[in-house]
């Protein structure tokens, strides 16, 4: 009796992990679109910090992704029980801050383009004064602020893919998801962030894969100036994504961008909605850029 009770254990557990596996994968399908977005903006995040502190600096963004998933993926659940009107409005305002970061990048490289000797300069500078701890403080608070925001589309799309699933298995599959997103996006960034160095290595071999060598050193700074482009248009993508789907969700499809633009040719249909989110991006960034500007000059304690 005790061991048909143990058999039937056995096999319930071996269902629900058979039914977790099956969602998880239907979950990561559904956020595959945004991982690449994930792990181009955060990239080009981590990017620009000294050699020796590139592994530690994805590790401390990492740390920190594990932290915002590890209050994202309750909080989420919790609103989609208790209170799930109140999801698309907190991914609206998480769109609003992607589209500004985005428009802030594009509005500090042009006021600077031109100045390269100046941030050699500076760099050098901050070099010898300790600055360069400061600046990657900086820039891990940086990356970690836009992981919340994308960590926040990434669970909410996930759970949406299993609501239909008892809420204990949505649970586990959102979880399982959230880890292995994380995961994989910082061990990629982390790869990518040495390129340069296992091509130094291999070309120090000096044998038959030393090319290979030669190709990573010619690679790494080419990937990484593309994920910076790529990077930057990515939080206009999805920062316009969010809203223009979180206005089709208010004011009905009607104003939806697949109903105010269809085309014939299906894949021009799909550049076109892509082109239209990133250019409303755009637009919501660069009022949000002027208007945090506007602000910033107008309070009299940031003029003292």
């Amino acid at each position: 009796m005790a061991s048909g009770s143990l058999l039937a254990l056995f096999d319930d557990i071996a269902t629900l992990l058979d039914d977790i596996s099956v969602l998880s994968k239907v979950a990561v399908k559904k956020t595959s679109g945004i991982l690449g977005d994930d792990l181009a903006v955060n990239a080009e995040q981590v990017s620009g910090v000294r050699a020796a502190r590139e592994l530690p600096v994805v590790w401390a963004v990492a740390k920190g992704s594990f932290k915002n998933k590890f209050i994202i993926v309750p909080v989420v659940l919790t609103l989609s029980v208790l209170m799930p009107w109140l999801i698309t409005p907190v991914l609206m305002v998480g769109g609003i801050y992607l589209c500004f970061e985005g428009a802030e990048k594009v509005w500090r490289s042009w006021k600077h383009r031109g100045s390269k000797e100046h941030h050699e300069l500076q760099a050098m500078m901050d070099e010898r004064t300790g600055d360069l701890v400061a600046y990657e403080k900086e820039k891990i608070k940086g990356a970690i602020r836009t992981d919340f925001i994308l960590s926040i589309e990434i669970i909410v799309i996930a759970l949406g893919s299993v609501q239909d699933a008892p809420f204990v298995k949505q649970c586990i599959a959102v979880s399982v998801v959230a880890l292995a997103i994380t995961v994989f996006v910082y061990g990629l960034v982390a790869l990518i962030v040495k390129l340069d160095d296992m091509g130094l290595y291999l070309l120090k071999l000096k044998n038959a894969i030393s090319f290979l060598g030669r190709f990573l050193l010619w690679l790494a700074p080419t990937l990484m100036k593309l994920l910076a482009i790529v990077g930057t248009a990515a939080m206009f993508l999805v920062g316009g994504g969010i809203l223009t789907h979180g206005i089709e969700h208010y004011l009905g499809e009607a104003y939806a961008i697949a109903h105010l633009i269809h085309l014939d040719s299906s894949l021009l249909n799909d550049l076109m909605h892509i082109l239209a989110n990133a250019l409303f991006g755009l637009v919501v960034g660069g009022i949000a850029v002027f208007a945090a500007s506007f602000l910033h000059e107008s309070d009299p304690v940031s003029q003292d």
